[in-house]
């Protein structure tokens, strides 16, 4: 970045007024708006878009894909992206994706302006910066392991138990991934083995509380 020159960022959050909030506060510390999204189907498309320094990321997006998954996309896009996750959601299981996905940095939205300024500023230098209590949670889970579906499950057993979650049939989701319904019958059994779970409202619950899908 040449000497001088704002910080760009790409924020993604489907409230307007914290967009606004956020491009508002930030400015006065030279970090500059490239682009938003409200929704984490816009995500890539804008950041192509807007090549931003630093991407400040919801997790929460209502129904469908998280910010956890556009996050994804972009990393998957960019090894080099630099996301900051900027949420209301700071359960373990999440910070812990987060931080394994490739995320630089997590600020709980409790948290003013100017701690998220100083963690895009440390990001934006290269710097993975986690908060110190939320470094300290990480370290601890590291010790303590993880029990979530996402630690559990592979890609394609956690995308079906996501769906299955959602309320899909077993021949929805043979149908909506192209494959036979005896295989995803195959998935939905292994799922359920390693989950510990058999019901379909045990499934939902599960999938609300670990924030997979929203309520």
């Amino acid at each position: 970045m040449q000497a001088g020159r704002p910080i760009r960022i790409l924020i993604a959050d489907d409230h307007p007024l914290i967009i606004e909030g956020l491009a508002l506060s930030l400015s006065k510390r030279g970090i500059e708006l490239a682009g938003h999204a409200a929704a984490t189907a816009d995500v890539i498309d804008r950041f192509r878009q807007c090549r931003p320094d630093v991407v400040v990321m919801d997790v929460g997006f209502g129904s469908g894909p998280t910010g956890l998954d556009a996050a994804r996309e972009v990393i998957a896009l960019d090894p080099e992206a630099r996301i900051v996750f900027y949420t209301q959601y700071d359960q373990d299981e999440i910070v812990r994706e987060a931080y394994r996905l490739g995320g630089r940095g997590f600020v709980p939205k409790v948290q003013p302006a100017d701690v998220l300024a100083d963690v895009i500023e440390q990001v934006q230098l290269g710097k993975i910066h986690f908060l110190p209590d939320i470094a300290e949670r990480l370290a601890l889970m590291g010790v303590r392991g993880d029990d979530s579906p996402r630690a559990k499950l592979d890609s394609r057993e956690l995308d079906v138990f996501t769906r299955l979650a959602r309320g899909q049939t077993t021949e929805e989701i043979a149908c909506a991934l192209s494959l036979s319904r005896k295989t995803i019958s195959l998935v939905v059994q292994a799922v359920k083995d390693k989950l510990g779970v058999q019901r379909s409202a045990e499934i939902t619950r599960l999938a609300i509380r670990h924030h997979l899908i929203e309520t």
